[in-house]
C-alpha cells in the first residue's frame, strides 16, 4: 500500500519505497507507482513532477490534470527539492555547490558522467553529521538542476560516493542494502492557492537503520 503524504483535488504526494519503479517502461510494463495510483477511483489521468530512480526512496509529486501539470512545470525548476544522502568519507567543506556538466557515458548509455559537453548541472550540499567510527557523512543535497542521476554522479565526482550505490562506486562501507539516497522534502507553490506547499517524506526503515548503525542522527 502506498504511503500518501498529501492529497487534494490537484495533487497527490507519495513516499515511494525503494525498489518501486515510478512509471511504466519497456522493462516494467506494470506494477509501478503510477499504476497503483491509477487503480484508485477517479485517478485515471496523472502526471509526474520529477522522477526517482528505482532504488531511491522518497517524495514523488503527481498532478491530477494536464492543465495543472503544465502550470506547475513552469515553476518546478524554482521549487526547493531536498534529498538526504549517506556518503563515504568526511565531507569538507561543510557546505558548498557542485557545478559539473553531466552527459551520457559513451561506454554505457545507462550511466551519466561528468563531461565538458554535458548539460549544465548544479547541486548544493550541506553536511548534517559525520561519523568518524563508520567513516560516513550525512548530507542534505538540493537540486538546482534536475539531470538524470545528478546527485549520485556529482557526489561520486567529488570523492563522496553514496553508500550502497553499486553503479557509482559506493560499495563500501556496507551499511545499506541499496543506495542511501532519499527524496526528503519539497516546497512548491500550490497551483490553486498560490501559497508555498511544504511536504516532507519520513525516512524508511532501511535508511533509519543505516543512520543508526553509523551513529548518525537527523536533527
Amino acid at each position: 500500500m502506498l504511503e500518501i503524504l498529501f492529497e487534494d483535488e490537484w495533487l497527490v504526494a507519495v513516499n515511494k519505497p525503494a525498489g518501486l519503479v515510478v512509471h511504466p517502461t519497456f522493462k516494467n510494463v506494470s506494477g509501478t507507482l503510477l499504476d497503483a495510483l491509477r487503480d484508485r477511483p477517479g485517478s485515471a489521468g496523472l502526471f509526474l513532477l520529477g522522477r526517482l530512480d528505482r532504488l531511491t526512496s522518497g517524495l514523488v509529486l503527481v498532478v491530477k490534470d494536464r492543465e495543472t501539470y503544465t502550470q506547475m512545470q513552469r515553476s518546478w525548476g524554482d521549487a526547493e527539492k531536498d534529498y538526504l544522502a549517506v556518503v563515504a568519507g568526511r565531507v569538507d567543506p561543510i557546505c558548498g555547490e557542485i557545478d559539473l556538466p553531466l552527459g551520457p557515458d559513451p561506454a554505457d548509455r545507462r550511466r551519466r558522467v561528468v563531461r565538458p559537453d554535458g548539460a549544465p548541472s548544479v547541486t548544493r550540499f550541506e553536511r548534517l553529521a559525520y561519523s568518524e567510527a563508520a567513516g560516513v557523512s550525512l548530507l542534505r543535497c538540493r537540486l538546482v538542476t534536475g539531470r538524470r542521476h545528478q546527485i549520485r554522479v556529482h557526489l561520486h565526482a567529488r570523492g563522496w560516493p553514496i553508500v550502497g550505490d553499486r553503479v557509482y562506486g559506493g560499495l563500501e562501507p556496507p551499511l545499506c542494502p541499496r543506495q542511501a539516497l532519499h527524496a526528503w522534502r519539497a516546497v512548491v507553490p500550490h497551483p490553486a492557492l498560490g501559497e508555498p506547499l511544504e511536504i516532507v517524506a519520513p525516512l524508511p526503515s532501511d535508511l533509519s537503520g543505516c543512520l543508526a548503525a553509523a551513529g548518525l542522527r537527523l536533527t
